[in-house]
């Protein structure tokens, strides 16, 4: 994209319930309906058998089978002046059955550019506390899992021999360790 494709009117090609679809210029991007952000979050709890990160996997449609994810969720899709900060905090304990005593804002990130124009932001939870099973709410089928950090490269590794998708988003927890 060019600047001269930023100085022609945005057009919106189709638009959905949750994403609209727009063109500018010669560009084709998508982009989250009433501008609705997302939250995600990254949960580390610590106990004495060392540091261990919180990650869920729910099927998801465009992909066709089950993606292992930091927790996350929509900022505003049911109450338009919600905060990210509560946000984050609510998807947290219905996805995972945990409590964040406390919720760190570590910026807003933007996870593929070049194709859609949704941004989120990334809280660390601290001070958790286990309240319930979690799983999501409305039939959203999410597994809960408490991972050792320790093991989480290996485990990523058979969940992708086993067929899963891995969200971009858990580079932030391989990165140091893919470059070696």
């Amino acid at each position: 994209m060019s600047e001269q494709d930023m100085a022609t009117a945005e057009e919106t090609m189709w638009a959905g319930r949750f994403i609209t679809a727009k063109k500018r210029g010669r560009w084709e991007y998508v982009s989250r309906a009433r501008n609705i952000r997302a939250a995600v979050i990254l949960a580390i709890d610590e106990d004495t058998q060392g540091r261990h990160v919180l990650l869920v996997d729910q099927f998801r449609v465009p992909l066709g089978r089950r993606c292992i994810e930091l927790p996350a969720g929509l900022v505003g899709d049911k109450d338009a002046g919600e905060d990210a900060v509560d946000a984050a905090a609510r998807e947290l304990e219905e996805e995972t059955g945990y409590h964040a005593g406390r919720m760190e804002s570590l910026g807003e990130y933007y996870s593929s550019p070049g194709m859609i124009s949704e941004s989120f932001t990334l809280f660390r939870a601290h001070d958790l506390q286990k309240t319930g099973e979690g799983g999501g709410v409305d039939g959203e089928d999410i597994h809960v899992h408490r991972l050792s950090l320790d093991t989480l490269a290996a485990q990523i590794g058979a969940w992708r021999a086993e067929g899963y998708a891995i969200d971009v988003k858990l580079l932030l927890l391989l990165g140091a360790g893919m470059i070696g």
